[in-house]
């Protein structure tokens, strides 16, 4: 094993007294080709390209000498230092850090970034990348070959965004763009690449931040599964179709106990995208848009649609509504990871399972409708639940009964996915 390790990071400015020390006694050198050209690396060291950082791992770890891996920014952020570290290699490390790219692309954009999500795209995880941008308003992409800026744009189809792209950072190529996230896939961009991806609605930060990334109590409201009293009901039409100009009456599949245990059962989280399909006042999509997921939002009624927006605005969170009868317009959509059904029946309980989303919801009003929703998730290859929900809503004064619902909760969970 090597007698010392050293990790350096490099944002392209002068290396400092330590890296240098360190250097200067390395005999062998593993990094980058632009890192490896420095004129500080000792001629008489052996050199390592840093293709795989398990490779080079494994070569330092059998190496009898002092060596020194040189990375771009700070190598404990999303950096080599965590491979190196791992287990199987056994490495022990000193590290000398360096601005970090997310910090660099920040500072050059003049924006902070406590509130930001940070995000690394490469193919296997480009889609999650890009259900984050969707649902948060200001996120860092740290690219690679094949998940870039121009395959970010092409996934954000119809969601609009600004792009903030720094190519080669700390280098005499450095370049930074700002453009619209539709005119981002027509260009070609150099690696490496940090992507700033700016917009949608936000909840507002408050006055003094506390918490990296996304702050809860930015949020106007505490809770979930909220009475529809937190949901403005002046609304047009509803989930299954066009209606009138009025006052919505909160229907079965509206109640919010219902509601509850629909996201309890599919449990949207960051990096999923849901889709919500009958959308009606939008307090299903805000909910699940709360935990952290990005939404898609679905109705036959444009002005449901509209609505939905507008409880999103209010609740400080992005989504994206898409009018249009399902099945048929549920072709075009990007793969889900969970779905809510709220409208539509059994064609579209089998649209979304040839889809092949880890969790599907729905709910009925009827027993044979229950059973056939029930069989259509069963033939697609889901594991079925069923539960019979009756919600009876008391007056505290004299406990006397307000209202009272009773629906059919059928969840399915797909027989290929391991349960947690």
């Amino acid at each position: 094993m090597a007698d010392r390790v050293t990790v350096i990071g490099w944002d392209g400015s002068p290396l400092t007294a330590a890296a240098r020390s360190a250097l200067s006694a390395a005999t062998l050198v593993a990094g980058a080709a632009h890192h490896l050209s420095l004129p500080e690396v000792p001629a008489a060291a052996e050199r390592v390209r840093l293709g795989s950082v398990d490779l080079a791992a494994r070569r330092i770890a059998g190496h009898r000498g002092t060596a020194v891996v040189l990375a771009d920014g700070d190598p404990g952020f999303f950096g080599v230092v965590r491979t190196l570290r791992a287990p199987e290699h056994g490495l022990e490390v000193e590290v000398v850090p360096a601005v970090s790219s997310v910090a660099a692309a920040f500072a050059r954009a003049g924006m902070p970034w406590e509130d930001a999500r940070i995000v690394v795209a490469q193919q296997r995880t480009l889609r999650r990348a890009v259900n984050v941008c969707r649902a948060h308003p200001k996120v860092a992409v740290l690219t690679s070959p094949g998940a870039g800026p121009a395959e970010l744009a092409l996934l954000l189809d119809g969601v609009h965004r600004t792009f903030v792209v720094c190519e080669e950072l700390g280098t005499s190529r450095e370049q930074v763009s700002v453009l619209t996230s539709d005119k981002a896939a027509d260009h070609s961009w150099r690696d490496p690449n940090v992507v700033l991806v700016i917009g949608g609605t936000a909840g507002g930060p408050p006055a003094a931040p506390w918490l990296m990334g996304q702050d809860p109590t930015a949020r106007p409201v505490r809770g979930w599964g909220l009475p529809t009293e937190e949901y403005d009901v002046q609304a047009y039409g509803s989930a299954a179709g066009p209606g009138t100009l009025g006052r919505i009456r909160t229907g079965a599949g509206e109640d919010p106990s219902l509601r509850a245990a629909q996201l309890a059962r599919l449990g949207p989280r960051t990096g999923d995208l849901v889709w919500d399909i009958g959308c009606a006042r939008g307090a299903f999509s805000v909910e699940a848009a709360r935990f952290g997921a990005a939404v898609i939002a679905v109705d036959i009624d444009p002005a449901a649609c509209a609505r939905t927006e507008q409880t999103a605005r209010r609740h400080g969170v992005p989504l994206q509504t898409v009018p249009g009868r399902a099945p048929h317009v549920l072709e075009s959509l990007p793969e889900p990871d969970v779905v809510r059904i709220a409208a539509g029946g059994v064609p579209v309980v089998t649209a979304c399972t040839d889809r092949r989303p880890e969790r599907i919801v729905a709910h009925a009003s009827t027993r044979d409708e229950a059973e056939a929703i029930g069989a259509a998730l069963s033939d697609g290859g889901y594991t079925v639940e069923s539960l019979l929900l009756q919600t009876v809503g008391l007056d505290p004064d004299d406990w006397s009964e307000r209202e009272r619902s009773v629906v059919f909760l059928l969840s399915g969970r797909r027989t290929d996915v391991p349960h947690p």
